[in-house]
C-alpha cells in the first residue's frame, strides 16, 4: 500500500496518520498538504521520523502537480480529506470552498483515472465528507446513508458536490471508492475556529464565549481518535462504491457544551478563579444555520464492527487537558500567517 493523505497535516489528517502508523500494512504514506491556516506540520511532530512517513508541500488546486504526485509515487490508495472546512469562513468567501472542496477533488479524482488505467485491482480512492451535506434534521429521526442530500451552507454544499463526483467516478469509470460523512469531530489538535477549542481559549483568556441563536442547535459529537480509526476500517474494509455514515451517538445541544467546558476548565484550572459560565454571551444566530444533525452509525458497526470508544465525557475531558497542556501549540498555530 502506497497512501496519499490529502490535508494531512489538519486536524483530522494528523490523528489519521498518526493511527495509521500504528499499523504494520502501509509501505509507505505521503501527506500532501498546501498548509493553510489551518494545517500545520507541528500536528505531526514526533511522525517525521518514521521512515515510512513523507511530506509533500503541494495545493489540490494544481492539477499537474497533483497528477505528477499520484503518477511519480505509486500511489494506490487514497485518503482525501483536505478541504475547506469552517462553515462561517464559507458564508463570507464561498470561492476557496469551491475551488478547493470541489475542483481539488476533481483533479485528485482525474489524477488517480490517469494513473490506475484499467489497474484497478487493490486500489481505493477514500473521500472523507461530512453529515452537514445531509441538511438539517427536526427533533427527531437520524441520518443515514439514504438521507438525501439538501446542503444548506456554501461549505456543505462544496462537499456533497464533491461527494456526488466520487460517486460518478465509480459508475461512469469503475474506479473503487469508498465514502464517509461523519459528525461533528473533536479533540486534539483541532485548529481553535471551531465551538470547542474556541470556548477553551476564550475561558483560558477570561474572554466571552459567544453562543449562536438561543444555543439549542444540537450535534451528534465525535472524538476524533474514534473516528481515525474507523476511517482506517472502511479505507481496509469497507465495499466498494459503499458509503458509511460515522457518528459519536452523542448528541449535544451547543449550551451544553459550553457549560460543560465551563465546568471542566473551573476545575482543571481553578487559578482562574471559577465561574467561567458568567462568560457565556448570546449572539445572533448564524445565517442557514441547521438546527439538528444526529448520525445512525449502524451500518458500519454492522459491517464492519467499528463503533466509538469514547464517551463524550471521557473524551471532552482528554479534550480540555490536551489543550491546557499544549498552549504552546496553540500559540504557535494561531501566531502564523498565511
Amino acid at each position: 500500500m502506497n497512501l496519499l493523505v490529502t490535508g494531512g497535516a489538519g486536524f483530522i489528517g494528523a490523528n489519521v496518520i498518526r493511527h495509521i502508523l500504528t499499523q504494520s500494512q502501509p509501505s509507505k504514506i505521503l501527506n500532501l498538504d498546501c498548509l493553510t491556516y489551518a494545517g500545520h506540520l507541528e500536528n505531526l511532530a514526533g511522525v517525521e521520523k518514521d521512515p515510512r512517513y513523507s511530506f509533500v508541500k503541494a495545493d489540490i488546486r494544481d492539477k499537474q502537480e497533483v497528477a505528477r504526485i499520484v503518477a511519480e509515487n505509486r500511489i494506490t490508495h487514497v485518503m482525501h480529506l483536505a478541504a475547506e472546512s469552517h462553515v462561517d469562513r464559507s458564508i463570507t468567501g464561498p470561492g476557496d470552498f469551491i475551488h478547493t472542496n470541489i475542483v481539488g477533488t476533481f483533479h485528485l479524482l482525474e489524477a488517480c483515472r490517469v494513473a490506475w488505467g484499467s489497474n484497478l485491482s487493490d486500489k481505493r480512492f477514500h473521500h472523507i465528507s461530512t453529515d452537514e451535506v445531509f441538511g438539517s434534521l427536526g427533533p427527531t429521526g437520524k441520518f443515514s446513508e439514504t438521507t438525501p442530500y439538501a446542503p444548506n451552507s456554501p461549505y456543505s454544499s462544496s462537499k456533497a458536490s464533491s461527494d456526488l463526483l466520487v460517486r460518478a467516478y465509480h459508475h461512469t469509470y469503475g474506479m473503487p471508492v469508498v465514502i464517509t460523512n461523519c459528525s461533528n469531530n473533536y479533540g486534539p489538535y483541532q485548529f481553535p475556529e471551531k465551538l470547542i477549542p474556541v470556548i477553551i481559549q476564550n475561558l483560558l483568556h477570561r474572554k466571552s464565549v459567544p453562543v449562536y441563536g438561543d444555543g439549542l442547535n444540537v450535534r451528534d459529537w465525535l472524538y476524533v481518535g474514534d473516528h481515525a480509526q474507523a476511517l482506517w476500517r472502511v479505507l481496509t474494509a469497507g465495499k466498494d462504491g459503499e458509503t458509511y455514515c460515522i457518528g459519536g451517538n452523542n448528541e449535544w445541544p451547543n449550551i451544553r457544551i459550553v457549560e460543560q467546558v465551563c465546568d471542566l476548565i473551573d476545575e482543571l484550572a481553578p487559578k482562574l478563579g471559577g465561574n467561567s459560565r458568567k462568560l457565556i454571551t448570546y449572539v445572533k444566530d448564524r445565517p442557514g444555520h441547521d438546527r439538528r444533525y444526529a448520525v445512525d452509525a449502524s451500518k458500519i458497526e454492522r459491517e464492519l464492527g467499528w463503533r466509538p470508544q469514547h464517551t463524550f465525557d471521557k473524551g471532552l475531558r482528554a479534550t480540555v487537558q490536551w489543550y491546557l497542556a499544549n498552549q504552546g501549540w496553540v500559540n504557535e498555530v494561531t501566531s502564523k500567517k498565511h
